[in-house]
């Protein structure tokens, strides 16, 4: 008699057991208490250098900014040029070619731990305007239009931000071709979404009213 009552107590304890096993897991609930590893949190890239010279040593050439990609973004970032001092700011075709070399450049390697990259590409080169061009328009070996837009977008800012430029955030751009040159516009929506194309308007607009 005993044996029985043993058998059905231990065979009800195998269907409750049972019974909260497929609760349990209906309810999503995990039976398992051992810990997940879901890695590290994603971590911002910092978008700023800390370049020092090394002690007892003159910084080298002159002061420049280029606007490098960091975060899906555009940052300006200083540099040294070796444009000799005399020269740098009196030939906007001079000095833009001093940024172009810059954006040519590879990062180095404190930008590359910063997360800067650029997306400007050679073969390319710089030159002043053609005749009956309105001043300070500078041409590239290649048409504005074919590079890619987030390499527009950063030579626009570069060239703009700098003696370069065509004053109100503008630069005066054209290519090689008989097409006439635009005055493109570095925004703060561009420096934003450098992928996006840069605002234009005809190269004789006042810079001040130049619009997308």
């Amino acid at each position: 008699m005993r044996r029985g009552v043993f058998g059905r107590t231990a065979g009800a304890g195998a269907l409750v057991a049972a019974a909260l096993t497929v609760l349990v897991t209906g309810c999503g609930i995990r039976t398992t208490s051992v810990p997940v590893d879901a890695g590290a949190a994603p971590s911002r890239v910092p978008c700023s250098t800390t370049e020092a010279s090394a002690p007892g040593s003159a910084v080298q050439g002159v002061p420049v900014r280029v606007f490098l990609v960091c975060g899906s973004q555009l940052e300006a970032v200083d540099r040294r040029s070796p444009l000799p001092e005399e020269k740098a700011g009196g030939d906007p075709v001079r000095t833009a070619g001093g940024l172009l070399a810059q954006l040519l450049a590879e990062p180095s390697e404190s930008e590359r731990q910063a997360g800067f990259t650029s997306a400007v590409r050679g073969p390319l080169v710089v030159s002043g305007g053609r005749r009956g061009d309105p001043t300070g328009t500078l041409r590239l070996s290649r048409q504005p239009e074919d590079l890619a837009p987030t390499a527009l977008s950063q030579l626009v800012c570069t060239f703009a931000e700098s003696s370069a430029g065509a004053g109100g955030h503008t630069v005066l751009l054209g290519g090689p071709g008989a097409y006439e040159p635009k005055r493109y516009r570095c925004t703060t929506e561009l420096r934003e979404r450098p992928e996006s194309a840069p605002p234009t308007a005809p190269a004789t607009a006042p810079a001040a009213t130049a619009t997308g």
